[in-house]
């Protein structure tokens, strides 16, 4: 099946489903799906959307963000929930040129798992609970949806090797996220070159210093977020075929 899911004014839809988990089993398609704003949806876009049958929306955002760029169309017609996991604000565009970005982005990732770590077990749990397929989403869907999903392969087991290739996929995106700000800020200038990027190491050293702080991710969603082991097991249970044979 196809992860990349084609809109118009989408630029980085993607299902989450196909890859495999170390005890053999195959996470499934068409359950849960990363989105950059799902506030752009309309037209053709709108009526692809209701056909993936999708019965939850994450929405990842700060609530200032909703106000200003949309929320879902017909929100009232989903599970719509709103769990801001970023609390500390920063512009992308605005980021010194100078610095090393992929530290700078790791860093402002290990702000997340600090401040935001009651509204991740959230996310996780509706994740778990939901009775159809569900998409998470943010403004890009690079980020806080990147960070989402490493977590959420992570405990179906995927290897982590695939879980940064997943992360890495927005790269495919960067430039029609680029060009959306230039469009949506003509007056200003992006001083960051890297604006839109998501390579693999970002996400790497997300993971390791996870790692360094808690001994590992599970280590992490256990200690700091607070997850329960049996949610990781419902999502597993809904979130992974079984291994053949």
């Amino acid at each position: 099946m196809d992860r990349h899911i084609s809109f118009e004014r989408l630029h980085n839809f993607r299902d989450l489903g196909g890859y495999g988990s170390r005890d053999g089993g195959t996470v499934r398609w068409r359950t849960l799906y990363r989105a950059d704003s799902l506030g752009k949806l309309s037209g053709a876009d709108w009526d692809r959307f209701l056909k993936l049958g999708i019965g939850t929306v994450i929405d990842l955002r700060y609530p200032w963000e909703i106000e200003a760029k949309g929320r879902v169309p017909e929100a009232e017609r989903f599970q719509y929930v709103n769990l801001s996991i970023e609390h500390r604000p920063y512009d992308q565009a605005e980021i010194d040129p100078g610095v090393d970005p992929w530290r700078y982005l790791a860093d402002r990732f290990a702000e997340v798992t600090e401040d935001g770590a009651e509204e991740i077990r959230q996310v996780l749990e509706t994740i778990a609970d939901a009775p159809g397929p569900v998409v998470f989403h943010c403004t890009s869907g690079k980020d806080r949806t990147g960070l989402i999903a490493a977590f959420v392969l992570t405990l179906l087991g995927v290897p982590e090797e695939q879980v940064l290739a997943d992360f890495a996929l927005t790269e495919l995106a960067t430039e029609r996220l680029a060009a959306d700000w230039r469009a949506a800020h003509p007056d200003r200038v992006m001083k960051w070159p890297s604006y839109g990027r998501a390579p693999a190491v970002v996400m790497e050293l997300v993971l390791a210093d996870l790692e360094a702080r808690h001994g590992s991710v599970h280590g992490y969603l256990k200690d700091r977020v607070g997850l329960p082991e049996r949610t990781a097991e419902r999502l597993r249970a809904r979130l992974l075929t079984a291994a053949e044979g």
